[in-house]
């Protein structure tokens, strides 16, 4: 199954520019991360799942103008969002180099001049604030809300991509005003600001 079968079976529609921007993605993604380990699993299949998880929130969130990404890796989510979402500030915060060196290639190929790229950590982060906060995978709520709190404003959301741990993970962080949508084995919590 292609990409844009699999996104349109989902009723998520993209123009062809934004297929041709994945596909360098990918084809990159593959390159570096052979010699890098950026990702675990690199087949197609995979690679358009992780997309579709990147993207999926998108048709459920209310608007946003900036995000930010804790922990962006090999570009999941924010990289792909910011791909999807040319008109919208994006900046992914990762501390390790490697990574950050493939998402500065991966700018540059692309041409992505609404992408900044911060080589931190999100306690480390100053001076920024945004509309909508992302992380996938990184640490559990509660710690995330707290790690983030410099770059949030009174009407910050948040977007979480979590696991089979996400109630226990509520309940922890005393968290109220949120949705939380299903697909398979991901949770996408989603706070409103």
């Amino acid at each position: 199954m292609s990409l844009k079968n699999m996104l349109e079976k989902e009723n998520i529609y993209y123009s062809d520019s934004f297929y041709q921007d994945i596909t360098i993605f990918i084809e990159l993604l593959k390159k570096w991360g052979k010699v890098h380990n950026l990702s675990g699993r690199l087949d197609d299949i995979s690679i358009y799942e992780n997309i579709l998880d990147s993207i999926f929130p998108l048709s459920f969130i209310e608007d946003f103008k900036s995000f930010t990404d804790i922990g962006t890796g090999a570009g999941y989510p924010g990289l792909i969002l910011a791909i999807a979402r040319r008109d919208v500030k994006a900046y992914l915060v990762e501390p390790r180099a490697k990574r950050v060196a493939f998402l500065n290639f991966v700018k540059a190929s692309l041409n992505l001049q609404n992408l900044t790229i911060l080589q931190k950590r999100a306690e480390d982060i100053e001076e920024l604030k945004v509309d909508l906060i992302t992380s996938r995978a990184v640490t559990n709520t509660k710690l995330l809300l707290e790690l983030t709190k410099s770059m949030q404003t009174s009407t910050t959301s948040y977007l979480f991509y979590k696991g089979s741990m996400l109630e226990n993970e509520l309940e922890d962080a005393k968290i109220n005003n949120y949705k939380v949508v299903s697909k398979k084995d991901r949770n996408y919590l989603y706070i409103k600001g």
